[in-house]
């Protein structure tokens, strides 16, 4: 074991040291705290991050075990206890706040092997543009990784600023305060003012729609009239407005409406990611289709 050329067992040991590290951070600083990486931090962090990939991919040569993180033998270890631990929170109730199993997103041992796959992707991105030889495979390859790896890390470090929040409007009753989830009343920078609420029932009497004529005032001087339905939100100056709730004891007479209101200023980069992921899926398609004619 550990003697070249290192083998998947090599690479399942790494991973699994990632685990025991993980756990080891968890039970001594508790579990990841994701607020800290808010702007600009989360920026300085992603600049880092890219330095670090750069410097152990000019190192490979003078390393060997930054070498291996560009082989098959440390991808597929890696993604399989990724799998794993993504299967586990699948099946485990998941919480903000929640501890180990239930808050997989800051457990510790969960975001350092989706940090080992994201080291390993950026390695084998250089390696490949170091080696381009036919753009009908090295097109799919890097639209495909690249993507993967700029949705991978701008979803993880945009987390920190994505903001959720609540916001109960009365008719005629411009709001500007708003609840986040820990239960702090916060002032936003718009406005939100409801004129009529709508319900549609079935004949039992069921909810069959809501939705809010509402107007939205924001500190830039805009002032939108528009209708927010359940699955169809507004955004304005970055912030989604979605229809959440309404006082169910008055039912369609209800003089309150609930908002949920987010902003997510990396969503952007995350869905060029998937974007790109879906070119490269295209272009596989369509150069696979061609030599098979």
């Amino acid at each position: 074991m550990w003697e070249k050329p290192w083998t998947m067992k090599e690479g399942f040991l790494i991973g699994g040291g990632l685990i025991i590290a993980g756990l080891a951070l968890e039970l001594s600083v508790g579990p990841v705290v994701w607020e800290a990486f808010a702007w600009p931090v989360n920026g300085i962090v992603l600049a880092g991050f890219l330095f670090m990939i750069a410097a152990m991919f000019l190192l490979r040569k003078k390393f060997y075990a930054f070498q291996f993180i560009s082989t098959y033998q440390a991808a597929i270890p890696a993604m399989a206890y990724a799998v794993v631990l993504t299967i586990i929170m699948g099946l485990t109730r998941q919480q903000t706040g929640g501890r180990w199993l239930n808050d997989m997103l800051s457990f510790w041992p969960f975001v350092l092997i989706y940090v080992y796959i994201a080291v390993i992707l950026g390695i084998i991105i250089l390696r490949r543009l170091l080696h381009l030889h036919s753009w009908k495979r090295d097109v799919p390859f890097l639209l495909n990784h690249l993507g993967l790896f700029l949705a991978l890390t701008t979803a993880t470090l945009g987390n920190a600023d994505m903001q959720r929040v609540k916001m109960i409007c009365g008719i005629d009753e411009p709001e500007w305060r708003a609840m986040t989830a820990d239960g702090r009343i916060i002032e936003m920078p718009i406005a939100i003012e409801l004129k009529k609420f709508i319900m549609e029932t079935y004949d039992d009497g069921s909810p069959k729609r809501f939705a809010s004529e509402i107007q939205i005032l924001t500190k830039s001087g805009k002032n939108i009239e528009t209708v927010v339905d359940v699955n169809k939100p507004h955004e304005v100056d970055g912030w989604k407005i979605y229809q959440y709730g309404y006082d169910t004891q008055m039912g369609a007479q209800s003089q309150i409406s609930i908002f949920e209101v987010v902003s997510d200023p990396w969503l952007p980069l995350v869905y060029t990611g998937i974007y790109m992921m879906l070119a490269g899926a295209v272009c596989m398609f369509v150069i696979g289709g061609r030599k098979r004619a």
